[in-house]
């Protein structure tokens, strides 16, 4: 027995008065925040959730991630709430649920994402959450920081992007070449996906560090595979809400360690340089590096690390995946190839490495690329956390097309995948237009999305500052394998290729291909 306020208790009543008040407490908390959730607008439709505290929604969301059906599981999530077209709610696309017993927003609506990434931009951003959570891996980087911090970064990277840098085309044709003398010539079969993740690392690392890694020779190269695991460990920790700290680590911190290690020494060389030094480098371009440049605004080891960590990754990753599913699409579709050829060789023939302006000016050629990132976007989903109390100005009320309320430290998960895919957001089916599933430059002729429906690079503020080095490391290199290649067979079966989204969407079973060389 215990005595309290001179009233003898039991063990049992003592646990009862302390569970009851727990509970008056949360029922308190809840009460306000429904109050102020109904002050600013209201709830979206609620996702159905039979387990408690909706962990059948993260259950959905970890199994869906580890069998690469990350698309079908939001699709399910929104036909659940009823706010799909499969629904009659194709205006909506906006839902609510409580995984792990917290609010989190889960939208593919083109005006939700133009508000959070645009005209409500001071309300959304990274978050500490997502800071930490990416932090060992990305640090204090342009990706994992908010307001003066992240303008910090931006302001520090912008300069690097600019257009004499990005239009400077050795550092593609430096490696090209070794990517096309793995690529066979007559028909043999290859693998696409895993040369052009080397091809693609080796360009990233010598633009960046003025030093390539040289995978495409060396396919076990450690850097190489430390790097891809640490991305695969962060993908499920992402995922794991809540429960992440359960998500094992070795392996991730295994490979943080030879990323670490590799960084390093270019780190200290910049920095052995004098400002001087770097100055008469950047003049010269002779030997300049990304790497270099930042040195020149700041002498800081750990601002360099996690500045270059983040750019390698948007650099190197995303690139290699859209180039994949490039190929993919173009091993099954021999018309659009010969016409992408014909416009390629009609520019620069069958030898001469394309200019800047050859690749700006070749109209198929953008199409192509266009059409390739509305069905694969390089960033399938994102989020974004609420920075204070706010609205988004869809989903609530019956037809959907109120505002809802937003308190501070709510996670919006949007979907430019799905948002592309939205058969509502297109035009009919016609002979000028084919089905929005279908791989098909040629609507481009005649078409443009509105804004905000087709957003491969983000929008807004944080649209992706490296969109034209992607585009152009790309473009370049489709045109160097059509003007050698004018035939490319398929090894994969129809209803074989999963889509992988890790952290970029990939082709989950690689891109076996083969090339046959032109005449």
């Amino acid at each position: 027995m215990l005595e309290l306020f001179g009233i003898q208790l039991s063990w049992l009543k003592l646990i009862g008065i302390a569970v009851a008040t727990w509970s008056i407490i949360g029922i308190a908390k809840w009460y306000k925040e429904e109050k102020k959730i109904k002050a600013l607008g209201g709830h979206a439709p609620r996702v159905r959730s039979y387990w408690p505290l909706g962990l059948d929604i993260l259950y959905g969301a970890v199994k869906g991630a580890l069998a690469h059906k990350n698309l079908e599981f939001w699709q399910s999530i929104f036909d659940k709430a009823g706010v799909s077209s499969s629904n009659h709610g194709a205006h909506r696309y906006t839902c609510e649920g409580t995984p792990g017993g917290r609010r989190i927003i889960f939208t593919a609506d083109p005006e939700n994402i133009k508000a959070i990434l645009a005209t409500q931009f001071a309300d959304y951003g990274k978050g500490k959450p997502f800071h930490d959570e990416w932090f060992d891996f990305l640090g204090d980087s342009i990706f994992t920081t908010d307001l003066d911090q992240w303008h910090d970064s931006r302001q520090l990277i912008r300069p690097q992007f600019i257009k004499n840098r990005v239009s400077d085309l050795q550092t593609f044709e430096n490696n090209v070449e070794k990517l096309l003398s793995k690529m066979g010539g007559r028909g043999e079969e290859v693998e696409m996906a895993a040369l052009f993740f080397r091809y693609t690392l080796d360009a990233a690392t010598e633009f960046l560090l003025g030093k390539s890694v040289n995978s495409l020779d060396n396919p076990a190269a450690e850097f190489s595979a430390a790097f891809a695991e640490v991305q695969r460990v962060q993908s499920i920790v992402e995922r794991a809400g809540p429960a992440n700290r359960l998500v094992p680590r070795g392996s991730f911190y295994k490979g943080l360690k030879v990323i670490n290690e590799f960084v390093s020494p270019y780190i200290e060389q910049a920095l052995r340089l004098s400002p001087e030094e770097l100055e008469k480098n950047a003049k010269s371009d002779s030997g300049y590096t990304f790497l270099h440049a930042l040195a020149s605004f700041t002498r800081d080891r750990k601002v360099l690390r996690d500045q270059l960590v983040a750019v390698l990754l948007a650099g190197r990753d995303t690139t290699a995946a859209t180039l994949s599913w490039l190929f993919y699409e173009l091993s099954a579709q021999p018309k659009i190839v010969q016409k992408l050829r014909a416009e390629i060789l009609d520019y620069v023939g069958p030898d001469r490495p394309p200019t800047y302006d050859d690749l700006k000016s070749m109209k198929y050629l953008q199409h192509t690329m266009n059409e390739i990132l509305r069905l694969y976007p390089a960033v399938p989903f994102n989020v974004r956390l609420a920075l204070k109390d706010t609205t988004l100005p869809h989903g609530g009320g019956p037809d959907g097309s109120q505002p809802i309320g937003i308190l501070k430290d709510t996670p919006i998960g949007y979907s430019p995948l799905l948002m592309q895919r939205r058969t509502d957001l297109y035009p009919p089916t016609s002979p000028t237009f084919p089905p929005i599933t279908l791989f098909a430059p040629e609507r481009w002729d005649n078409w443009t999305p509105k804004s905000w429906y087709y957003i491969p690079f983000n929008g807004g503020p944080r649209i992706c500052i490296g969109q034209q080095f992607a585009l152009t490391e790309m473009g370049y290199t489709v045109v160097r394998i059509l003007q050698r290649f004018e035939r490319i067979e398929r090894f994969w079966r129809d209803g074989e290729q999963v889509m992988k989204a890790e952290i970029v969407l990939q082709p989950g079973n690689g891109v076996r291909v083969g090339f046959w060389e032109g005449k």
